[in-house]
């Protein structure tokens, strides 16, 4: 056999509650938590289970030890943490710490359940960017154009993303999109851009928003992004697919022009 036959690979952990009604508990954490998926076993239940995506939670009929647990906390790391807070808000759910900040460097909120268990949903930190309609008026053009290749690289020094990037790769780069846009201060320097590729048919992909950092929160990603998506409004076919990658803390912000999130998979082609 080989190394890898012979190499265990964990695949999940599943906790297991004592509760004192499986059935009841099984419900509430479906129909508040959000838990999709949702099993019992024996009639009356004594034993059950929820999941959702990869985060699994079984629960075993045992009214003693459940009086005794009450108290034990579960920690859940969660991708988009700030969505699911609003969907547990919407429900109802007892939110007995709100979400904040922590200065372990991550984001949380603590839901007391039925049982009287304490669930944590953490994640990444939750960006401190202002609304843009409380942002003041700032002097900036958006214009509807491909950055230079001395302007695109300047951007892409200035807010660090020259070690992951292909410089070599400039003009290949630049000559991509059906549609960019750039933000021009008053003296007519680049200091953000936005890209959309496409197949031209169903497919769409919004590429390197960037903006300078001493330009940053003062509202120019949403006037690329506005730009972007009413460009798409009136170009894009019906039903055309609309995707871009971006860092967990950044989701809510996209979320402002009607993106929302979705799984999928990803491939870097990295030679040595």
């Amino acid at each position: 056999m080989s190394n890898e036959e012979n190499t265990a690979f964990l695949s999940h952990v599943e906790p297991v509650l004592p509760v004192e009604d499986v059935l009841k508990t099984v419900e509430y954490w479906h129909g508040v938590l959000g838990f999709k998926d949702k099993w019992t076993w024996g009639e009356p239940p004594n034993h059950g289970g929820v999941a959702w995506q990869g985060v699994f939670v079984q629960f075993s009929y045992n009214p003693k030890l459940a009086s005794a647990s009450k108290g034990n906390s579960i920690f859940i790391r969660v991708k988009n943490l700030e969505n699911l807070y609003h969907f547990h808000q919407q429900k109802n759910a007892e939110i007995v710490e709100p979400l904040e900040n922590k200065p372990w460097g991550m984001a949380g909120y603590t839901v007391r359940e039925n049982n009287g268990y304490y669930v944590i949903f953490a994640g990444a930190l939750i960006s401190k960017r202002e609304k843009t309609e409380t942002r003041k008026p700032v002097a900036v053009n958006i214009i509807p154009r491909i950055p230079t290749a001395k302007e695109y690289l300047d951007l892409v020094v200035a807010v660090g993303w020259d070690k992951n990037s292909n410089t070599s790769m400039v003009e290949k780069t630049l000559a991509a999109p059906v549609y960019a846009v750039v933000a021009e201060d008053k003296t007519n320097n680049v200091i953000g851009s936005a890209f959309l590729l496409s197949d031209q048919a169903s497919f769409y992909y919004v590429k390197d928003v960037m903006v300078h950092p001493a330009w940053q929160s003062k509202g120019i990603g949403s006037m690329l992004m506005r730009e972007i998506t009413h460009w798409l409004d009136l170009n894009a076919p019906d039903n055309a697919y609309v995707v871009l990658f971006t860092p967990e803390n950044l989701a809510a912000f996209y979320k402002h022009f009607d993106f929302t999130p979705a799984f999928g998979m990803t491939r870097r082609i990295q030679r040595r």
